[in-house]
């Protein structure tokens, strides 16, 4: 067992991370996980730790209230249950590869990205990370990545279109690929990433050197093409088709973390409403296959008497918030509480809401419509801003939610003036 990480890396099951509530522990299932295996998953995370589990925005899970004793012990009981799992770089995939307009198998192309990137030894900053997109409904157009591969049709001969530093809207696009030359490619690209220093990101690089360094590496791997034009918005919460003629349920925890007893329960329900498995997702989600359509509509009012998000329009999906105060070392407010009455009185948003603990903006890097920073003065007011700008103006943390109510409304009368 490691010492616990340093703040800025990852935590893994072997490397805990030290936080406010004890040692932190994240892993990303890179398959679904069999419902008895997820039930004692929350069973070893109660034991263990101290009850919650956390799904992040990317999909991995995280458990807190580890110690240095049971850190150990739980890694050993996910060992046991045979969870499949990532380790190393970070390879993002399609949440629901059985979808019927996935183009490509992105798992078995993430598991080989894995194992060629293990053993190529470069020396890359922690967070860095891969998305491989295959094309379904529930794409992954709003994570943020080194580089990104999107599956394009037609479906007889899909190619790859390949982009840097940034989520689909953001990121830079350099070309497309074959299937056969793209875990090549990846490494490639990382490769220059690498050489930029350990601790660079794409982005990083193309503020440095531009697309050269890129192109460079790439020779000619890669074909020249555009950016891909913009997709509607994925949303995970709601039912899902498979190519099977099942369904697939996804809800989402509340800002992104539930009591591991009502994990537990549902995964009870789901066991006897014949659902085969249950998936991560990013977006603070999970998704439970092999439904029909009465078993789905079951387990959506399940979950909702659980406290889980069934409805795409709850506002608590467009208010996030990080654990903050006392949960998080950092924290200076305690955000989820505060963001757990604002859903109370901000019904339906139009907009992202970022309350956060401390300046980090752990749970949201990016600018967001308006966001909540805590300080030593207060609770921080920025409007379209990322929590690490500098606040407009502060607001004690007891008038903090009728100050966002009354923004919110001020912003609903200028968009309908």
């Amino acid at each position: 067992m490691n010492a616990p990480h340093r703040r800025g890396a990852c935590p893994g099951l072997s490397a805990p991370m030290a936080t406010g509530d004890g040692l932190l522990v994240r892993f990303l299932p890179t398959d679904g996980i069999a419902l008895d295996a997820f039930i004692a998953l929350c069973a070893a995370a109660r034991e263990h730790g101290n009850g919650t589990i956390e799904v992040t925005a990317r999909g991995s899970l995280q458990v807190r209230g580890l110690s240095t004793r049971s850190a150990p012990a739980f890694a050993r009981a996910v060992a046991a249950l045979e969870i499949a799992a990532a380790d190393g770089v970070s390879v993002i995939t399609d949440p629901l590869p059985n979808d019927p307009d996935v183009l490509v198998d992105t798992g078995g192309l993430a598991a080989m990205l894995r194992r060629v990137i293990a053993d190529a030894h470069l020396v890359l900053a922690p967070k860095i990370s891969v998305v491989v997109d295959g094309g379904g409904q529930l794409h992954l157009d709003a994570l943020a990545a080194d580089v990104r591969l999107r599956a394009v049709g037609p479906r007889e001969a899909p190619r790859f279109h390949v982009s840097v530093g940034g989520d689909a809207a953001s990121a830079i696009p350099l070309g497309s690929s074959s299937p056969r030359k793209v875990v090549e490619i990846v490494i490639l690209l990382l490769g220059v990433i690498a050489s930029e220093g350990a601790n660079m990101r794409a982005a990083d690089v193309l503020r440095r050197c531009g697309t050269e360094s890129f192109y460079a590496a790439l020779g000619e791997d890669l074909e020249r093409a555009p950016a891909l034009p913009p997709r509607p918005p994925a949303e995970v919460i709601g039912r899902h088709p498979l190519r099977d003629g099942s369904i697939a349920l996804g809800v989402a925890l509340s800002f992104g973390h539930a009591p591991a007893d009502a994990l537990s329960r549902g995964g009870h329900f789901a066991t006897a409403q014949g659902a085969r498995c249950v998936r991560l997702a990013p977006g603070r989600a999970l998704l439970l296959l092999g439904l029909t359509h009465g078993t789905a509509t079951a387990l959506a009012d399940n979950a909702q008497r659980e406290g889980f998000i069934v409805r795409g329009d709850d506002p608590r999906r467009r208010i996030v918030a990080c654990p903050g105060k006392p949960a998080c070392a950092s924290g200076l407010i305690a955000a989820r509480a505060l963001a757990s009455e604002l859903a109370r009185h901000l019904p339906r948003p139009q907009e992202t809401v970022h309350i956060s603990g401390c300046a980090k903006g752990c749970a949201h890097p990016a600018s967001a419509a308006l966001t909540v920073v805590g300080d030593e003065r207060g609770c921080g007011i920025i409007r379209h801003g990322s929590a690490r700008d500098m606040p407009q103006r502060y607001v004690d943390c007891a008038d903090m939610i009728s100050e966002v109510v009354r923004i919110a409304g001020e912003s609903r009368e200028t968009l309908h003036a």
